[in-house]
């Protein structure tokens, strides 16, 4: 199985905070530039209020392009930009992050938000340092994450992959 294709290039350019790599990471975001934590990078600087004005902008344009869905369904640019979209709905609901340090060893548990294994499919993982009983909490932690992303119209199905972990696999609402 593959761990998905890179996804498209963007036209503003790797740091434009609107482009499909803006949101790869929290961490490798533009100077300036709101990223929501993705797991994949150190732990973000306690940032409430960015955090709440990047969702309340998500919000708006939802409801600026889903003429009579409302808040409810995905906005098109998001199931192009899913880890980031993904990332910021978990970030905004209060769900942490995992992180890792420079060494790319695991210092805290939360969620981790990468490509799925098809194209237009993102994966939520629970990670955590060793030892630190993340695997434990991960379908209680994933149900959770699961939910948050439910709501936001995003449709997530619960999978054990190797070694019996388990993982969301999350994708955008089919469109008529």
């Amino acid at each position: 199985m593959t761990q998905g294709t890179p996804e498209p290039t963007d036209p503003h350019g790797p740091t434009s905070p609107h482009g499909p790599t803006a949101g790869a990471t929290a961490e490798a975001g533009a100077a300036g530039a709101f990223e929501p934590a993705t797991g994949q990078g150190p732990l973000p600087d306690r940032r409430a209020g960015e955090v709440r004005t990047a969702y309340e902008g998500l919000l708006q344009i939802r409801r600026l392009v889903n003429a009579g869905a409302s808040e409810t369904v995905p906005a098109p640019w998001e199931a192009v930009r899913m880890p980031r979209a993904v990332a910021l709905a978990l970030e905004a609901a209060g769900l942490p992050p995992s992180a890792v340090d420079a060494a790319g060893r695991r210092t805290a548990t939360g969620y981790v938000v990468g490509p799925g294994e098809e194209p237009g499919r993102v994966r939520v993982t629970w990670a955590g340092p060793p030892g630190g009983g993340a695997a434990a909490a991960e379908q209680e932690r994933l149900t959770a994450c699961s939910e948050v992303l439910s709501r936001l119209g995003w449709e997530c199905l619960l999978y054990r992959g190797a070694r019996g972990r388990r993982f969301l696999e999350v994708e955008p609402p089919r469109r008529p």
